[in-house]
């Protein structure tokens, strides 16, 4: 029987538990989630194992990078089932911190990020989001001081604005990005896929085949805000209330208009009945 991972819910036990891991050279890696756990998250995990000595994954349902509109209160949490699943992939410290240790009474400092967090995707529909992560993500890294944080790409825009954060804070450690791990049709995994009625489950693989499609006329050299349009109608058309689909600078997530401006990722985030899904694809 795999050993279960050790959990540690303060932050002065969780830098106790780490000292004997660096006082013998062993490398450590950090993956921080939300919780609700799925093949996503474990592929995560076993890119950790690749790369470090030590496994940390953090479960942390951040309620600054939710507003008050959003789903905070049913986001899904499954604590015994995230263990089990931790326990098989032998992570070794499964950080758990209450909202009361991230966020102790008089806690005054918040991060504002700029670049790729205003770049008018994510940022323009969830204003509040990226401040939330930046915060909550630097806490993550000064916590557990990783030589290596693995995150997925599905959060794309996430993933560039927490890369670029560690590099201006000039933190000691390297943010890995890992390819969304998608079902078999196609739909990238997300925590929040548990929403989706059986109908809407159907549709919702619409978004990457909309990427896939786009991705390749736009290599043909089709002209991109014409591929991007027709892009938009295929997605409302499956009965999607489509937030932005987009052509973007791979790094800089700046505004793009060919091929040669590139490389290009495209964007996208559509609600379906009241699952908001996002995803991306390079060209």
């Amino acid at each position: 029987m795999a050993h279960r991972p050790t959990v540690i819910r303060t932050v002065s036990a969780l830098r106790k538990a780490l000292a004997p891991f660096r006082s013998r050279g062993q490398g450590i890696a950090l993956v921080p989630t939300l919780g609700a756990l799925h093949r996503g998250h474990l592929a995560l995990v076993k890119e950790a194992q690749k790369r470090a000595r030590r496994v940390v994954v953090s479960i942390f349902v951040n309620p600054t990078q939710f507003a008050p509109h959003e789903d905070f209160g049913s986001y899904p949490r499954q604590f015994e089932t995230d263990m089990a699943a931790l326990t098989e992939a032998k992570a070794d410290i499964v950080w758990a911190p209450s909202s009361e240790v991230m966020y102790p009474q008089g806690f005054a400092t918040r991060l504002a990020p700029e670049g790729a967090a205003l770049a008018g995707l994510e940022d323009k529909f969830r204003p509040h989001f990226f401040g939330g992560v930046a915060t909550v993500v630097a806490k993550l890294f000064t916590q557990v001081s990783p030589d290596f944080a693995i995150f997925g790409q599905k959060d794309y825009q996430q993933l560039r604005v927490v890369t670029q954060m560690a590099k201006d804070l000039d933190l000691p450690l390297k943010v890995i990005g890992l390819p969304t791990v998608r079902e078999k049709d196609g739909l990238a995994l997300s925590s929040r896929n548990v929403y989706l009625s059986e109908l809407e489950r159907m549709h919702a693989p619409v978004l990457y085949r909309t990427l896939l499609t786009c991705a390749g006329r736009i290599k043909a050299g089709e002209p991109i805000e014409m591929v991007l349009e027709e892009g938009r109608l295929d997605i409302t058309r499956a009965e999607f209330a489509l937030d932005y689909l987009e052509a973007r600078h791979a790094l800089t997530l700046a505004p793009i208009a060919s091929l040669k401006d590139g490389p290009i990722r495209l964007l996208v985030a559509a609600k379906i009945g009241k699952t908001r899904l996002i995803d991306n694809l390079g060209v």
